[in-house]
């Protein structure tokens, strides 16, 4: 991995599992945690590709495996990550732009599940039956539900910092491009085309400048 996605890639897990442990794993939510450290994984992945994605997931997953207070074997959840980082990474729009949010939201919510039933299968293998107790259906569902509404807060603005830091041409056009697979995410779930708009509104400015004019050279030559 370059430098660059290195540097980037180590400060948001850190922050991601910081804010993860300290702020999302005391809210006492019903069911599953918020898994914002699986949000920034999907991000980085869907930028890096598959290689880069499962090298992330299982760096984050480590890491989260010997941060406190993990109660699990260490490499559960580096497990778990890297195989989802992998195939999130495989899903990477050849072109890097998306119309909709349709695709992003599918993976957030696949990767949520795929995750606890991958952890879960884990555990059961190591004679960790905790999801058993908890119920498994209940914490499918509200992972799904908490990562899917979090996403939009985290998953856009991740592949944006990916991109600026690959130094990706598409980056220096997402105020003017509603393709870009960041923007068109928020703009998909919005049904808002931002960059459409400020398009749209440069070109109706040119049309009046134009049409005002062509009305000045008309009373001149009357």
């Amino acid at each position: 991995m370059r430098v660059n996605r290195i540097l980037l890639s180590s400060s948001l897990i850190v922050v991601a599992l910081v804010i993860q442990v300290s702020v999302l794993a005391r809210l006492h939510l019903p069911g599953a945690v918020p898994d914002l450290l699986l949000l920034v994984v999907l991000g980085l992945a869907l930028v890096y590709g598959h290689v880069g994605g499962a090298l992330v997931g299982f760096a984050a997953g480590l890491l989260a495996d010997l941060a406190p207070p993990a109660d699990h074997a260490a490499g559960r959840y580096a497990l778990v990550l890297c195989v989802i980082g992998y195939l999130a990474g495989l899903v990477k729009p050849e072109s890097g732009q998306v119309k909709s949010a349709t695709g992003p939201m599918v993976v957030v919510v696949a990767a949520a599940v795929g995750s606890t039933l991958l952890y879960a299968g884990v555990g059961a293998l190591v004679g960790d039956t905790a999801a058993r107790h908890v119920g498994l259906g209940g914490l499918l569902f509200t992972a799904a539900l908490y990562d899917l509404l979090l996403a939009p807060f985290v998953v856009p603005g991740v592949m944006a910092l990916a991109r600026r830091a690959e130094n990706d041409p598409l980056a220096e056009t997402n105020s003017a491009a509603s393709g870009d697979i960041s923007s068109g995410w928020l703009s998909g779930g919005t049904g808002l085309r931002i960059g459409g708009q400020r398009g749209g509104l440069k070109v109706k400015a040119a049309r009046a400048r134009t049409a005002r004019a062509g009305r000045i050279k008309g009373v001149k030559r009357l």
